[in-house]
C-alpha cells in the first residue's frame, strides 16, 4: 500500500477533513486531491514528520512498517 493510501485512510477513519489538516500542519490541500486520484509514496520527509505529529502516529506507522502507531515514535 502507497504512503498516500495509509495517510488517507487514516484520516478518514478519524474523521479529519483534508482541508482541516493541510491548514493545521501547513501542508498544501492539493496534495491530499493529488493522492485520491493517483496514490504515489512521493512526499517529502518533512511532510510526511507533519502528518506523523499531527496524527499522533510514528512515520514508520504511516510507511507501513509497523501496525503499531507508536513504534519508534
Amino acid at each position: 500500500m502507497e504512503h498516500s493510501q495509509i495517510i488517507l485512510r487514516i484520516i478518514k477513519q478519524r474523521n479529519i477533513s483534508a482541508y482541516r489538516l493541510a491548514k493545521e500542519t501547513g501542508i498544501s490541500e492539493s496534495l491530499f486531491s493529488k493522492w485520491e486520484k493517483n496514490p504515489t509514496s512521493g512526499i517529502s520527509s518533512i511532510n510526511l514528520a507533519k502528518i506523523a505529529d499531527y496524527l499522533g502516529c510514528s512515520v514508520d506507522y504511516l510507511l507501513g512498517r509497523t501496525d503499531n502507531p507508536e513504534v519508534n515514535q
